[in-house]
């Protein structure tokens, strides 16, 4: 938005109030905060984008260079032209692109010979711009009377009357570079050096007695000679600062020791993109499998809820064993679960983390929208799982252990943070990586007045948990997740699925009575192998190991001897080993020979000789067994405990019902109560919609016309200018008179609501007890009803 055709406003008022609504759209589109609530007018809006809060907002979305523009224009006095700015940080082109982006912002104001800082803004910059030190004027201001005409009498400067003037004398001989030049070039050495030093900033040093009395006539040291011609000067007893005139000489007339128009280039590294691509949706298939498993566990097995919320540190290492995965990227994949809405609290007296209803739906759609759903909630969630284990101060001054699910991982710059480092990757062709310490500094210049404190680990961060989700691969962006950056979920999802891989449907038997599966199974195969073998190993193929405890898992689940061969037969692509069939049918033949009832319990067993063997055995004392038939125990313990018992003495024994028949004891999963996802916590609001933009224009430009209107003279009309409710006649005589000559009014009256409001409207007619007239505001024709009316102004001009 260059100025430079536009007459010099008076005010930031005036160069917004000259704008187009498409300006000021724009305004208000990149700073959201202005919006809420609406501003009256432009007068408002002006006072309230100059506001400290909402200028430092729009500062922090400043990339480093635009930030070197706005200190040259703190340095320089008001009001400075485009050309004074170009004499002090270039390169043009950049110059002016960040300027017309300050006063796009409403952060600077002004014709390219009139700019002006806001005075937010202005304050925000301070009195050490790019550690060049405070101005002359300022460090002179604080010395002593009689030093100041110590120091105009040493420079040859004529004396002043007053304080005032000779601190101004001094600060315009500071200003001019030609003398600076003369001076600094008769400068010892050693006293150039100390300049030098300070300028490359920070502009202040330690001194010891900086308030000595010096004079040129009197110099006994370098420091001496700099203190005596006021090149330092003592700010307090201990320290002396070098005048930011003198650091903008020494560092060749301009404000910054390096200029950064562009932000650092990113190193590469290249890849195959097909590689890339299939790679990171191998890994996003495994997130996505990972996840089913854990909360399929914990649907069977809830962890408990620290009574300080979140997961304990057991709880998460059980989870990462089960998971065969590390334990930060177990606490990543609890974490992404729970922003995606997975995974909740019970309602229970003592809580447990069980999925939520939710998941019964997630975990019926395609791999590719599952995938989609945790990336999605993952890039967004303000959550961050690499705090987790760490140690944070409370406030009893302990350190304090940070748990997965806690309330201690909340950072609100985290979503922000994520996706830049994501962008930076997007902005690399595809199948190309770079360094994280190139990415690092590729977002301070982007943003460097946001997440400094975090810039460095959420980088580190970001990209371990992109490669464990499948976001990238080989540290490149996969090409389904460039969409995704963009807004375009059905086309990363499209991208997806053709690169996932297609699940198996058999397994590798081997004598050892292992099964080995060469990739990632279906979901029916791999249930049915989790209930009737462990898994010993994961990676590139998946190892699963049967033994007698694992077949009796699936012979208590209701599966049969019949069922468990057949499985086998028809998923394996070898022959089922002998020492496998054995195992089942072994397992099988004694599986149930033993039945449990209530009596407080009952042992059963059609051969007598096994119950005889169970009365013998010491280890069955605590059950206090005893028989009633030959066939028949009696226990004394419950039903669950003398199983659990048997079968640690070896026994298979099978629960039964009052009529004797198999109970099928499979865990029943359970489900946390329905509940939202957790709240997403923003650090900055949203852009609004284009409707709303537009709406708050047409609002602002009728506020302002109503806070301008020039009221029309009594009598013009052949009314008066003025009427209130209180003459109705009068009042119905103005706005009959304004629709016959086409004059506005400013309407005063009370809505439907309650509410009194004020706004200019151009009358058509007056009739049945209703005004008729077009409302800019509202864009249409209106009724306004006579009696809800509370005044009428009649206004010069005619409508536009």
């Amino acid at each position: 938005m260059s100025q430079d055709v536009r007459a010099e406003p008076r005010s930031l008022a005036d160069e917004l109030r000259a704008r187009s609504d498409r300006e000021l759209a724009a305004l208000l589109a990149a700073r959201p905060d202005l919006l809420t609530p609406v501003p009256s007018d432009v007068t408002a809006l002006a006072a309230r984008a100059t506001t400290q809060a909402s200028a430092q907002r729009a500062l922090e979305r400043l990339d480093t260079f635009t930030l070197q523009v706005v200190d040259v224009l703190a340095y320089l006095p008001e009001p400075a032209s485009l050309d004074d700015v170009l004499g002090l940080i270039g390169p043009a082109e950049a110059v002016r692109a960040a300027v017309d982006r300050l006063r796009e912002l409403a952060l600077a104001w002004g014709t390219d010979d009139g700019l002006r800082l806001v005075r937010a803004v202005r304050d925000w910059a301070g009195p050490s711009l790019a550690d060049t030190g405070p101005p002359a004027a300022t460090l002179l201001g604080q010395l002593a009377a009689d030093r100041l005409r110590e120091l105009l009498e040493d420079l040859g400067l004529p004396p002043q009357p007053d304080r005032v003037s000779a601190v101004a004398a001094l600060a315009d001989r500071f200003r001019d570079r030609r003398w600076l030049a003369e001076l600094l070039a008769d400068a010892p050495a050693p006293a150039r050096e100390v300049l030098d030093r300070l300028a490359q900033g920070p502009a202040t040093g330690r001194l010891e007695n900086a308030y000595r009395p010096v004079r040129v006539a009197t110099v006994r040291t370098p420091v001496d000679w700099l203190l005596a011609r006021g090149l330092l000067v003592p700010v307090d007893p201990d320290t002396v600062a070098l005048p930011r005139e003198v650091a903008v000489h020494l560092r060749g007339g301009r404000l910054h020791r390096e200029v950064s128009p562009e932000p650092p280039e990113l190193p590469t590294r290249e890849h195959d993109p097909g590689i890339v691509d299939r790679t990171a949706a191998g890994a996003a298939f495994s997130a996505v499998r990972k996840v089913e498993d854990l909360l399929d566990l914990w649907g069977e097995d809830g962890p408990p809820v620290l009574r300080s919320g979140g997961l304990g540190v057991r709880e998460l290492r059980r989870a990462a064993a089960a998971l065969d995965v590390a334990e930060p990227v177990a606490a990543l994949l609890v974490e992404t679960a729970y922003a995606a809405g997975l995974v909740a609290e019970s309602s229970e007296v003592d809580p447990v983390w069980l999925p939520t209803p939710a998941y019964d739906t997630w975990r019926g759609w395609p791999t590719a929208r599952r995938w989609l759903a945790l990336a999605e909630a993952w890039l967004d969630t303000t959550r961050l799982a690499g705090l987790v284990g760490s140690r944070q101060d409370t406030a009893g001054g302990r350190d304090k252990l940070v748990a997965a699910l806690g309330p201690d991982l909340e950072r609100v710059l985290a979503p922000e943070l994520r996706r830049g480092v994501l962008e930076a990757l997007a902005g690399l062709p595809p199948g190309v990586a770079t360094d994280e310490a190139a990415i690092v500094a590729w977002l301070a210049w982007r943003r460097p007045l946001r997440g400094a404190r975090l810039r460095e680990r959420v980088t580190a961060w970001t990209l371990r948990e992109a490669e464990a989700l499948g976001v990238t691969g080989r540290t490149a962006l996969a090409s389904y997740v460039r969409p995704l950056l963009a807004g375009d979920s059905d086309a990363a999802a499209a991208a997806l699925e053709p690169l996932l891989p297609e699940p198996l449907d058999h397994v590798l038997l081997q004598a050892d009575l292992t099964a080995i599966a060469p990739g990632p199974l279906t979901r029916e195969l791999a249930r049915e192998l989790a209930l009737a073998a462990d898994i010993e190993s994961t990676g590139g193929a998946t190892v699963y190991r049967f033994t007698e405890s694992s077949v009796r898992r699936a012979l208590d689940a209701g599966r049969t001897a019949a069922d468990l061969h057949d499985l086998l037969a028809r998923h394996s692509r070898t022959p089922v080993p002998q020492p496998l069939a054995y195992l089942v049918d072994d397992v099988a033949r004694r599986h149930g020979r033993i039945r449990v009832g209530t009596a407080s319990a009952y042992v059963r067993c059609d051969d007598a000789t096994v119950l005889d063997e169970l009365l013998a055995d010491r280890r069955s004392a605590q059950l206090r067994l005893r028989r009633l038939a030959p066939t028949v125990l009696a226990a004394q313990a419950p039903v669950d405990v003398v199983l659990e018992r048997l079968r640690t003495m070896g026994y298979a024994p099978a629960a039964e019902s009052a009529t004797g028949d198999l109970l099928v004891s499979r865990p029943q999963a359970r489900r946390a109560p329905a509940r939202p996802r957790p709240p997403h916590v923003v650090a900055e609001l949203p852009r609004a919609e284009e409707s709303l933009l537009a709406a708050a224009v047409r609002m602002i430009r009728s506020g302002d016309r109503v806070a301008t209107a020039v009221p029309a003279t009594d009598g013009d009309l052949g009314v008066a200018a003025e009427v209130g409710c209180e003459d109705t006649a009068a009042l119905i005589d103005a706005l009959a008179a304004a629709a016959e000559h086409h004059r506005p009014v400013r309407l005063s009256y009370v809505d439907y609501q309650g509410r009194s409001a004020t706004r200019i409207v151009y009358p058509t007619g007056v009739a049945r007890g209703y005004l008729r007239a077009y409302d800019e505001e509202l864009g249409r024709i209106h009724s306004f009803p006579i009696h809800r009316i509370r005044g009428v102004t009649l206004l010069e001009g005619e409508p536009d």
